[in-house]
Formats: C-alpha cells, structure tokens, sequence
C-alpha cells in the first residue's frame, strides 16, 4: 500500500520537451490515482480546508465519493459550490487555501484536493456531465459586467436560484482573464474553459460579447431602459502598472497583459495566426508574480532566453511555488535582488538591453515583506531585445466614471461591501479585481459568490 503521509504524485510532461510547446504541463489524475489520492483523506468532521476555501466547497464529501468511485455525485457536490471546478483544480493556489489547512498536513503531505477537484471536473465534460439547472424562473432580471471568473460565478449562482441573468462582455471570446490572462499550458482554453462556460450557460445565463459597458450602453442605460433590476460589475483589472523609467516607452517593451493577450487570446503561438508580437530573442520579464512566470514561460515557449529580473529574494516571490519550481525546471534564469533603472535603446529606439541595480532586504513594509533597499554602485547591465513589464494591474476608470453615484477609491478601484458587494449606488454590486486590484481567480469567485447571494436578498427584500 502506498505511503498515507505522501501525496500520489501526479504525471507531467518532461521539461525539456514541454519548454518547446503549449500543450498542458500538468496531466493529472487518472481514476486509480485519483481513488489511491483520496483514501488519504481523513473525512474530518470539522473540515478545515472547507474554511480555506474562498467558495467553501465541501471537499470532504466529494472526495469521499472519489473514494467510492461516485465521480458524477462528486461532480454535483463541488458544482454546488463552484461554477469553475476544471479551471480551479488547474490555477488555485491550493498550497495556501484548502490544503493549506489540511490537516493531513500537519504530519505529511496534504491531500490534493486541487488535482482531485481537477480530477471530477475533467471525468464529468469527458462523460458530459452538466451542473443540475434550476428548477423555475422567478421573473427577475440581473445584469452581470465581465465573463471572467467573478462575473461567471455570480452568474451561475443566480441562474440556478432562477433569475434571468445575462453577462456583458467587452471582448469578442467569453471567459475573461482565463483566455487572455492565463496560458495554454496551464489552462487549455477550447478544451477547458470553453466548457465551462458552457456549463453556464446550460443553466440559462445569455452572454452578449463585444459589449463595451460605458461605451456600448451604460449601467444606469440598463436599469432604467433595459429593465435590469441589478446589477454586477466584474469587469476586473485591465490597465497595466509601470515604473515610470527611462526608456520604457521603447518598442520591444510590452506589458505583460498585451503580450499574453496577444499570445492566448489571439493565438499567436500558433504558425496559423497572423498575429503581430515581438517574440525576442533574449527577454527580460519584470515582476515576481504568477502573471511574470506566465509571461517568462511563454517568451521561453516563443524561443527566447528568458531572465525573470525581481527586486526581493526567492523567499518573498508571490508566485505560486509550483510556478517558481516550473519555470526553473524549463530554464528561466531568475536575477533575484536587481530592479530595473533603464531600458537601453539603439538609434531606432528598439531595446537593446535594461540596467539594473543590485538590492538588499531591509526591514518589512505594509506587505510584510522586507523593504528592497538599493545598494549604491552596483548597477550592471542585461543584453536583451524586448522587456515585458509584469507589475500588476487597475481597474479601468470607465465604467465608474459613466455610472452615477459610483464610488471608487483612489487606486480607481470600486468601493464594494466584503459580505454581499453592495456598492455606493443602490442595486449595483461588485466583485473580484474591479474591487480588489489584481488577485487570484478563486477569490474573484468568492467575490462574486457572496454578491449572488446579496443580489439575491436584495431584490427579495425588494419585492417583499
């Protein structure tokens, strides 16, 4: 028998050889694997990794069913909680949530209950498998703003409690930041997320794409002409951060949105798209956040040799550790304790290398990491052709600044209630990035999960 304090350990494709194309890294369970992962499982009564589960899944009870083979019973239990379980197997940072708090954990290895979750989600589209749809409509209209992963979570949930709900989308391909944002190799995007998105809108959501919410129409246009009595924004983070340095308007130099853009929603991995981006030869990717590795795995992808350039030590990255371990496994460099001060430009004002300056940790700041502090004199220079900057993202200001009675803060992001998402501006909520800034997509679903139930209570009240 195997080792109970070990996790089974999951297949994936060699590094050298997955460097070299787009297809999935992780390959997942099969069902042996995944009945052997699942009698490690302690079934605990007061289930802690439900409590780190920002959608609270059950997770006990659809891995006991894993157990028993039960894979469709296990399928409902987590679709009861989750509109997104394929996505969220495959992109959750589970090591700090739900088996986080495992307590199998405590002596051994936690359950994985991420590779379980995948596990269920794939064997239900493979045996088309759908979420139960609702019972009856109620006759009650909600708008949702955003196809990504708040706007489908807030979507599905009012679906099944039978509300006519349609999402608003402002690009031409549902799904958000899960076909722009997030790579092939980490999520398959005709295979996976499109049949998510289907799964919602087999419970009866309609999704209007090329629909720009401030431009297109208004959110005050559609409750007062349209007939919306709420509304959710889960618009997200679109606008990129930069430093603010010389050269950084250079060509060659991208953000790391546009350069995924370009690469996932416009396919220009592929030799059968047309789609024009700077693919380099030698790259630097600033940031250490999972959206720098995406970016460093994809230039490597593209041909590059690739540099990860983070001001702080390995300790302080934010990425996922299995994105860390990743990169390195197909051979990102990673110049640790250097920023950037300059993007060197050629006559052409094309870029030709990025200068940095070497950095020690001083003491913690409002992150509780410690401070980078600039060591004088030790500037060195790095030989490069294109920079993807990977520092993060706002919301866009368009919709707050086109909807009356809107509050934002003043990092432009909207002003929501944590427990429902109530906005400034009655029968409007909020969720996900648009509130926070840029996060994970699991908390987004949480976000937008807490504001179906307040939509839900405040149009009952309403109409009491």
């Amino acid at each position: 028998m195997a080792d109970v304090l070990k996790k089974v350990p999951v297949r994936e494709q060699d590094p050298k050889v997955r460097a070299t194309n787009f297809d999935e890294v992780c390959l997942g369970y099969n069902q042996e694997e995944a009945t052997e992962e699942s009698i490690r499982c302690l079934n605990c009564k007061n289930a802690k990794c439900i409590q780190g589960c920002p959608v609270s899944i059950n997770i006990p009870a659809f891995i006991q069913e894993v157990k028993g083979q039960n894979i469709e019973k296990a399928y409902q239990i987590i679709s009861n909680s989750s509109a997104l379980p394929a996505v969220c197997g495959r992109v959750c940072p589970q090591e700090s949530q739900c088996e986080g708090r495992c307590i199998r954990g405590i002596k051994g290895e936690p359950i994985s209950i991420g590779k379980l979750e995948r596990f269920v989600a794939d064997w239900a589209r493979e045996h088309n498998i759908k979420p139960e749809p609702p019972k009856e409509k109620n006759g009650h209209k909600v708008a949702v703003i955003g196809s990504g992963p708040a706007g489908l979570t807030c979507a599905g949930d009012l679906a099944k409690l039978g509300y006519d709900v349609t999402i608003f989308e402002a690009l031409h391909k549902e799904g958000g930041v899960l076909v722009y944002g997030i790579p092939e190799f980490r999520l398959p995007k005709d295979e996976v997320v499109a049949a998510e998105v289907e799964n919602v809108k087999s419970l009866g959501v309609k999704i209007e794409t090329d629909v720009i919410i401030g431009r297109s129409v208004t959110i005050d246009e559609l409750m007062e002409d349209e007939g919306f009595e709420a509304v959710f924004i889960g618009s997200g983070a679109g606008l990129p951060m930069f430093m603010g340095i010389p050269g950084e308007q250079a060509n060659g130099v991208f953000s790391a949105n546009e350069y995924l853009t370009r690469n996932n929603l416009m396919k220009a991995f592929r030799s059968d798209y047309d789609t024009p981006i700077v693919k380099g030869k030698k790259v630097a990717v600033v940031g250490g956040g999972n959206v720098a590795m995406d970016a460093a795995r994809t230039a490597l992808r593209l041909g590059a040799e690739v540099h990860i350039v983070y001001r702080r030590s390995e300790e302080e990255i934010p990425a996922r550790t299995e994105e860390v371990h990743h990169a390195k496994e197909e051979g990102v460099e990673f110049n640790l304790l250097s920023n950037p001060v300059e993007i060197i430009t050629d006559k052409n004002d094309w870029v030709k290398g990025i200068r940095c300056i070497r950095m020690e940790l001083g003491e913690p700041d409002a992150s509780g990491r410690r401070r980078p502090v600039e060591i004088p004199g030790s500037e060195f220079e790095l030989e490069v052709d294109t920079v993807i900057m990977a520092l993060g993202t706002s919301p866009n200001p368009l919709i707050s600044s086109t909807t009356i009675g809107l509050d934002t803060n003043k990092r432009k992001c909207i002003i929501a209630n944590d427990e429902d998402g109530q906005t400034s501006k009655e029968g409007v909520f909020a969720g996900g990035d648009a509130v926070t800034g840029s996060a994970t997509v699991i908390l987004a679903m949480g976000a937008g999960k807490a504001a179906a139930k307040g939509i839900d209570k405040f149009l009952s009240d309403k109409n009491k």
